[in-house]
């Protein structure tokens, strides 16, 4: 379990080469600046952003084979995970979904600034977006489970594995879906907080 910054920083050297520790070292301070503009995180969680935000969006790598993708990002708001997973593997192909037109800009100014080719950034709702079919979906406080699996259900095959921080509600959100979900779904523990858990599952969820 990862307890504080130097913690989570190692835990992000283990999984991510030399040049992807580099960009995330860069992408800080960037966050940093922006966060200013505009309400990306919260303040305090910029004392522990290796913890909170770069280690917790990493360890999503861990619990798909390394060379699984594309990836799609739900709501990708402030880049986690999306956007650093982008950074730390560019390698893979991610696409992030996102409406809102400040965030997009973040989102496309990061993706210039480091050059990030493997990062396809959708500014629009999720029920405009194309559908795709994909082998990872991960989202981040995007919506309750329930809707989250209705509105990107149409991107899912019966290979794809679903990767859903879900934080300390994730075992209760799991609790109240259909039985046909329940089955189809676990709950993961975070590296990060070891009240918060990660919804994790593979294949395509029957639309409610």
């Amino acid at each position: 379990m990862i307890g504080n910054e130097d913690e989570a920083r190692a835990y992000c050297t283990r999984i991510c080469d030399e040049g992807a520790m580099a960009r995330l070292e860069r992408f800080i301070p960037l966050l940093v600046a922006e966060n200013e503009r505009q309400n990306l995180i919260s303040t305090n969680s910029l004392n522990f952003v290796w913890q909170r935000h770069i280690a917790d969006s990493v360890q999503l790598l861990s619990h798909v084979p390394r060379e699984t993708s594309p990836w799609l990002d739900l709501g990708s708001g402030a880049g986690m995970p999306g956007l650093v997973l982008a950074i730390a593997r560019p390698d893979l192909t991610f696409h992030l979904v996102e409406s809102r037109k400040r965030r997009v800009a973040w989102l496309e100014q990061v993706k210039a600034h480091f050059g990030l080719e493997n990062c396809h950034i959708h500014g629009a709702r999720l029920e405009n977006v194309e559908t795709m079919p994909v082998r990872v979906i991960c989202a981040r406080a995007f919506a309750p489970l329930g809707k989250l699996l209705s509105l990107s259900a149409r991107f899912s095959t019966q290979d794809t594995t679903w990767l859903l921080p879900k934080g300390r509600s994730a075992g209760q959100e799991l609790s109240e879906q259909p039985e046909s979900v329940r089955k189809m779904f676990h709950v993961e523990h975070s590296q990060t907080d070891p009240e918060a858990g990660i919804v994790k599952g593979t294949g395509s969820p029957p639309v409610q």
